[in-house]
């Protein structure tokens, strides 16, 4: 059951990304193979130039031992693993660095040190996560938000989730996106709280006049299935059609987004948006495509 399928970088976030070429990005603690590689290939598809933060003689050797010069580029030396997360929201506050990559760190700790006051990185919304899923070079993505950041969000912080994933949908081409707002069943249910929320979005959308299409309750079948929407009489303006999923929490988005990965050989791209600084926190098991269409997503929902 589990894919062999070659996970593909798509052309739909380079072609986007290409469009800024060459953004300044913090690799937070930069000293270990997966950052260093995740930034040769950022930096031959000339999306970034990096700022490497970390324990200097750490990167200048995994650089050697990966053939990567990096005479070119600054080394912030900080040997303290912690203190990476610091210096790169330090850097970011004061505008040296564009967008922050996540390298060998915990990503609570690095998310609690770029969501300090202190940094003034917060933007108008709350930050949210992106993962913009695509199989094929060329494919259409499913983006589903927030299956990495919030954990159990509130009708308040959805909204905000809402408004993040319609900017990034525009940036990528999606001019009035189709928005699911998934629950279990398209039925609005007292006993099933993420129905409840979904109706108060849909009617909140519909008031503030929000560029996107969305409704909800749908289930996963009803938001991504032309047939069974049909087959159950559900007729909106998003059922059978969503370019996005807006998951009830942290454990549905991540699950269906695990699975696609696994089960389908799904490229996820992942970045945290909302702020001033987009952030990357790919996980140490994402492969190298997914990496690079991470940083992609980032450089394309920069400001």
């Amino acid at each position: 059951m589990i894919s062999n399928k070659e996970i593909i970088c798509p052309n739909n976030l380079l072609d986007y990304a290409h469009k800024k070429k060459e953004v300044t990005a913090g690799i937070v603690n930069a000293g270990k193979p997966l950052p260093m590689l995740s930034a040769i290939d950022a930096i031959k598809e000339d999306l970034i130039v990096p700022i490497f933060i970390g324990d200097k003689e750490e990167i200048i050797k995994c650089a050697e031992n990966l053939k990567f010069d990096i005479s070119n580029f600054e080394i912030v030396h900080e040997p303290n693993e912690n203190n990476t997360a610091k210096v790169a929201a330090k850097l970011a506050s004061k505008k040296k660095i564009k967008i922050i990559i996540k390298g060998h760190i915990h990503t609570d700790v690095l998310m609690k040190e770029v969501l300090k006051r202190e940094y003034n990185l917060h933007g108008k919304t709350r930050l949210s996560h992106i993962w913009h899923m695509t199989l094929n070079k060329d494919d259409k993505p499913l983006i589903i938000t927030d299956g990495a950041l919030n954990v159990l969000p509130n009708v308040k912080t959805k909204i905000h989730i809402l408004k993040n994933v319609i900017n990034f949908s525009n940036r990528i081409g999606i001019e009035r996106p189709k928005v699911a707002i998934l629950s279990a069943t398209e039925e609005i249910l007292d006993s099933m709280q993420s129905s409840l929320d979904s109706k108060e979005i849909t009617e909140f959308a519909k008031k503030e006049n929000l560029n996107a299409d969305v409704f909800g309750p749908l289930a996963f079948d009803n938001s991504i299935s032309k047939k069974s929407a049909a087959i159950k009489g559900i007729k909106n303006s998003v059922s059978g059609q969503a370019d996005v999923l807006l998951v009830p929490n942290i454990e549905t988005g991540n699950a269906l987004v695990k699975m696609m990965i696994y089960f389908m050989g799904a490229c996820a791209a992942g970045v945290v948006v909302g702020g001033k600084v987009p952030v990357v926190i790919t996980s140490r098991s994402d492969d190298p495509p997914a990496r690079l269409a991470s940083i992609a997503a980032a450089v394309v929902a920069l400001d």
